[in-house]
């Protein structure tokens, strides 16, 4: 009994890594899609992204077996972090950049769109939180404790406590990553490469459902497939936080230029 509970708490600090590392994807994301607003909306819509966070996971944790069984829903939050990513890496469309040059809000980033989607983006990540903590917690052996949930109950209470755990996160990092933001804006690309690699995560999930079957079923959680998942997230990660603060020695440089201009 005692190896099993050792495998637990194991299986818990790995899990409570991974939500924590998947929730600072999350509150990057709330940061930049609220980035546009003034001051004061801004911290209100950091604070609804958070409130939906919390909700949508806690919901996510009652829904395990629903979430875990049905490819339709995990197919339609990969479209969607795919498309959200996508968007807005390959840059503005002509409304938003004539609403910018007017000086006007470009239509669709007023605070309640901005809401809505930082809600939609909340409910995908709380999706692949769950679908990440279910796949390790599965592989645990099965405990004394009463199923709950569709799942065994010593499973289900380590997901519940990594899930806290992120969400604990996500309350912290959501303000640093604005606050960030103000000083490295290019982080932003990258917030968004992320979005989209998440996205392409939780489509190879879809393809290895048993009722798809593109992909062998136990390829979206293997090793080979993990290891890549992760090397290349971390990559843009590492990558994006160097080159942004290039960008900020090169504004740096320009600032000095000017003045040494305007001063002659």
């Amino acid at each position: 009994m005692e190896s099993i509970w050792l495998e637990y708490g194991w299986t818990l600090l790995i899990l409570i890594g991974l939500e924590g590392l998947l929730s600072a994807d999350n509150a990057l994301v709330l940061a930049v899609i609220a980035k546009h607003l003034p001051e004061d909306q801004k911290k209100r819509a950091i604070n609804y992204g958070i409130f939906f966070a919390f909700l949508f996971r806690f919901g996510a944790l009652f829904a395990i077996s629903f979430i875990a069984t049905v490819w339709q829903v995990q197919a339609i939050g990969a479209a969607y972090l795919i498309y959200l990513g996508l968007k807005n890496i390959l840059g503005k469309s002509e409304d938003e950049e004539e609403g910018s040059a007017d000086g006007h809000q470009a239509k669709g980033k007023g605070f309640w769109p901005t809401v809505v989607k930082i809600g939609a983006a909340d409910l995908v990540f709380a999706i692949d939180s769950i679908l990440a903590a279910v796949a390790l917690a599965l592989a645990l052996p099965s405990s004394p404790l009463p199923e709950f949930g569709g799942m065994d109950g010593g499973k289900f209470l380590v997901v519940v406590i990594a899930g806290v755990a992120g969400l604990v996160l996500i309350k912290f990092a959501a303000t640093w990553f604005v606050k960030l933001l103000e000083t490295r804006p290019s982080l932003e690309t990258t917030a968004y490469l992320i979005v989209a690699w998440v996205g392409v995560k939780l489509a190879v999930i879809t393809l290895s459902h048993k009722e798809v079957g593109v992909l062998d079923e136990h390829f979206a959680h293997g090793l080979a497939w993990t290891i890549i998942f992760w090397t290349v997230l971390l990559s843009v990660a590492i990558g994006g936080w160097f080159l942004s603060g290039r960008d900020l020695s090169q504004q740096k440089k320009k600032r000095e230029t000017l003045y040494e201009k305007s001063g002659s």
